[in-house]
């Protein structure tokens, strides 16, 4: 009996903290792999802007007007969807976003 409630509680923690995870884990290791130029981020130090070029091992953001960073891509915490809105859309009408 002790035998079949250690293989039992094994398997929960595998299904409730293991797996999800490896799940996100690996969704953000491939999103930071297939983040483009001209795609919005955030880096997981809380600096947002615009991917204007990579390579294999890191992006170049523009930050500012003519100011761009360097950064490995494992720093990069998520790419942020573009919330301006196009001339003459009244902003109320906009749906919210999802933070």
């Amino acid at each position: 009996m002790p035998l079949l409630l250690m293989v039992g509680l094994l398997v929960v923690m595998y299904l409730v903290v293991i797996r999800p995870q490896s799940r996100k884990r690996k969704e953000m290791a491939s999103m930071q792999q297939n983040v483009d130029v001209g795609s919005q981020v955030l880096t997981i130090g809380g600096l947002y802007g615009t991917v204007v070029g990579s390579d294999d091992e890191s992006v170049t953001l523009e930050v500012a007007p003519g100011v761009t960073n360097r950064y490995a891509r494992g720093a990069i915490g998520r790419v942020v969807p573009d919330a301006t809105p196009e001339p003459g859309t009244d902003p109320a009408e906009l749906p919210p976003t999802k933070d």
